[in-house]
């Protein structure tokens, strides 16, 4: 075994056997759909105190001390509790997160309609826990139920780590919040009792890992980490967090391998990869229940300046995975701009002043104002398609530049 494979090993049974399939923190059997909780009015973040109903658990003590939700079809709520250290912008993107692996995908085999999946995280009682730090061992919130996920480990979009993707705060967001999904909502097979919604959907993602271990195309040079796994029924799991990270995007500017994603345990590192490299694999995410975008409003960091591209530039880190990302917000004060990509785009400005830049000439586009809102529809098709502006000041076209006070 290389050094490569030691390192890896070594980084990922302590950086993953708290999410891994949760098994601990899995009930073996159903609780009823639970009273929607009260919660202190939140801020405009969606962000409160936390509720007196929970406070006995996720106490102060243990320095919890905000608090937001996603309220399901069936009345229940899966609760999102953070501790001090953990950004507001930070609890709204995991939010959000959730809420992506939540939304209908119209058309697809299992995620036209994920109420159901929705539904079970809230009678399974899901809880995603943010915790201060890193996954070192040394918070002991990590023992509660539920799903945790680190603030060393959080990425927000323009945030200096998603902009840089060194890898030292890599973004496990999307692995871990999946995970929780997968364990509370879709479910896990091979436990004494399923509690999950999408039994079938389970057999297709097993079968997958199934073949991807026995062909070598994931948990690369893991052994004892694949053990681990085994033994506490993880591996499904596991496998499909590695697929859809670098279904979209986490891993293709990751230096340390050329060919793999996921700290090198998976065969594909970038999309395009997958269909070639891991073709079960690609049938999972062929119109099945991930969207081959992502749905939330990504909140661009205050502290970006500059512009924030849509579109992939193998000379920017980042764009391996905000070409995926299809409606932006930009916070704070900053003058910072944004560069769409091809996925009908909808751009808010903050309070500086935001040029959106275009790939053709002005008179390739049709361009409307109502009621504050810019629409600028790309004639060509296949380009930048039909895109909403508002509170943005200028627009950028390869021949000119428009301010939209003139229109």
């Amino acid at each position: 075994m290389n050094y490569r494979n030691i390192v890896i090993i070594t980084m990922i049974i302590g950086a993953l056997s708290a999410c891994g399939g949760s098994s601990k923190k899995m009930t073996s059997t159903p609780i009823p759909v639970p009273t929607p909780t009260p919660t202190p009015a939140p801020n405009d973040l969606g962000i409160s105190a936390v509720p007196e109903t929970l406070k006995g658990t996720y106490t102060a003590a243990l320095k919890f001390d905000r608090y937001t939700k996603v309220d399901t079809p069936n009345g229940g709520v899966i609760h999102i509790v953070a501790q001090d250290g953990v950004l507001d912008n930070q609890i709204v993107r995991s939010r959000a997160i959730l809420q992506h692996f939540l939304t209908d995908y119209p058309g697809s085999l299992y995620g036209a309609d994920k109420s159901a999946i929705a539904n079970k995280m809230a009678e399974n009682n899901a809880v995603l826990l943010l915790l201060n730090g890193v996954d070192d061992g040394t918070n002991a919130a990590a023992e509660l139920d539920g799903q945790p996920l680190y603030y060393g480990e959080m990425q927000v979009e323009g945030h200096s780590w998603y902009v840089n993707q060194d890898y030292n705060h890599r973004d496990a967001s999307y692995e871990e919040i999946l995970h929780m999904v997968h364990d509370f909502g879709i479910g896990v097979d091979q436990n004494p009792t399923f509690i999950g919604a999408q039994a079938d959907f389970q057999n297709e993602i097993r079968a997958a890992q199934v073949n991807a271990s026995a062909a070598n195309l994931w948990g690369i040079g893991a052994t004892d980490w694949i053990a681990e796994l085994t033994a506490e029924n993880s591996l499904s799991q596991e496998y499909l967090a590695a697929l859809i990270d670098v279904y979209y995007g986490l891993w293709g500017a990751d230096t340390e391998s050329s060919t793999h994603g996921m700290n090198g345990l998976y065969v594909a590192k970038v999309r395009n990869d997958i269909a070639s490299k891991d073709p079960q694999g690609a049938t999972l995410v062929d119109n099945k229940f991930f969207h081959p975008y992502v749905t939330y409003n990504a909140r661009i960091d205050e502290s970006f300046v500059g512009d924030f591209s849509l579109v992939f530039n193998a000379n920017v880190k980042y764009t391996h995975h905000s070409q995926y990302l299809k409606d932006i917000t930009l916070t704070g004060g900053n003058d910072s701009n944004i560069i769409i990509n091809q996925l009908d785009n909808s751009v808010t400005g903050n309070t500086g002043v935001n040029t959106v830049t275009f790939s053709g000439a002005s008179a390739e586009y049709t361009i409307t104002k109502e009621n504050d809102v810019v629409t600028v529809q790309d004639m060509q098709d296949n380009r930048d398609g039909v895109n909403s502006l508002t509170a943005v000041e200028k627009m950028t076209f390869s021949d000119t530049t428009i301010d939209v006070s003139s229109l």
